[in-house]
């Protein structure tokens, strides 16, 4: 039972990737668009692409909390003790970020605008490096079991979680581009799908370097992690690889039907391969998926919780987001 709840969260961090990392990769050009007159049309494009879904898109994250702290308590308390600097940090920045962006959209004066966007922005980049190097830092083997805790530091800011917070903040600014340019297309704004796509052609060459030299920083410091990559887990990497390559070719030759699909490939099977290279160990080299499972009782009621849950909700967020892309859904804020 312990199997069958690890997979559903891994693929709840994919969920989360794919929908949440694309929203982090929204700020992420926000950020980058320039000044108010020159990003004023590539932040109308990311407003108007995320403003119906931004706070649904971020449910994942709390379901992945809720999974892991009811059906691996152990392994929760031992990375909170740990990573509780990269995590507070990504906590108020999830907060800072969405106050910002709703309040951008209900004011009128310039300055405040701007006061708002910069939070909205910075907060973008902050959140997922700082998720990523909790990831790094857990593949590296910084974070003990016992009830112990890990340096509050070196755990986050060291070669491995600094390489994957980087990829993060890569992957989620690749992601969202794609994503960008065919919201861009529906909304006939040429020279705004010519703009993203350039951006995510761009984005998917960093990320690709990003994602080389981790790998050398991945063997160096984190062995076990990188050998699993190599092994179990290298039908992943190369889905990924196949996923990334394919949407770039569609991208470069402005021909983006299915890059989507594949971008969203290549990125998920990031989180998937991380979790299988690191099978059967939840917190590498000190607590395995088995021994940080709570009772049986418990993950026989949490599963069908989930699958509950998954029955009630789920047709709610397939009508939000038909109805988002098919832009059924009003305008929020005020007019400058």
């Amino acid at each position: 039972m312990s199997t069958a709840v690890a997979v559903v969260l891994l693929l709840a961090l994919a969920a989360y990737a794919a929908f949440g990392g694309a929203d982090f990769g929204a700020g992420f050009w926000d950020l980058t668009a320039g000044g108010a007159e020159r990003g004023a049309a590539p932040r109308a494009v990311v407003e108007r692409s995320i403003g119906p879904v931004w706070e649904a898109n971020h449910v994942w994250l709390i379901f992945v909390l809720v999974v892991t702290w009811t059906a691996f308590p152990e392994a929760y308390a031992a990375i909170w003790l740990t990573m509780f600097v990269p995590l507070t940090i990504a906590a108020v920045g999830i907060v800072l970020r969405g106050a910002s962006f709703a309040f951008r959209k209900a004011v009128v004066g310039p300055r405040v605008r701007r006061v708002f966007g910069g939070g909205f922005a910075l907060s973008s980049v902050l959140v997922p490096f700082c998720l990523g190097a909790v990831a790094g830092g857990i593949a590296a083997g910084e974070v003990p079991a016992g009830g112990r805790a890990g340096d509050p530091v070196t755990s986050w800011l060291n070669p491995v979680s600094v390489a994957v917070g980087v990829l993060a903040v890569a992957l989620a600014a690749y992601l969202a581009a794609v994503y960008l340019v065919r919201d861009a297309r529906h909304g006939d704004d040429p020279a705004m799908v010519g703009y993203f796509r350039r951006r995510a052609v761009g984005a998917a060459v960093v990320a690709g370097v990003v994602a080389a030299v981790g790998l050398v920083v991945v063997d160096r410091d984190a062995h076990p992690v990188f050998e699993g990559l190599v092994t179990t887990a290298l039908p992943l990497v190369v889905a990924g690889t196949l996923g990334a390559v394919g949407a770039l070719v569609l991208l470069v030759r402005d021909a983006p039907r299915g890059a989507r699909v594949l971008a969203v490939l290549a990125v998920t099977s990031v989180i998937a391969a991380w979790g299988v290279a690191q099978w059967p160990d939840l917190l590498p080299g000190a607590l395995s998926v088995a021994d940080a499972a709570a009772p049986d009782g418990t993950l026989v009621a949490l599963v069908a919780a989930v699958g509950l849950g998954v029955l009630l909700v789920a047709p709610g967020f397939v009508l939000l987001y038909v109805l988002a892309q098919r832009r059924l859904l009003p305008e929020e804020g005020v007019e400058p």
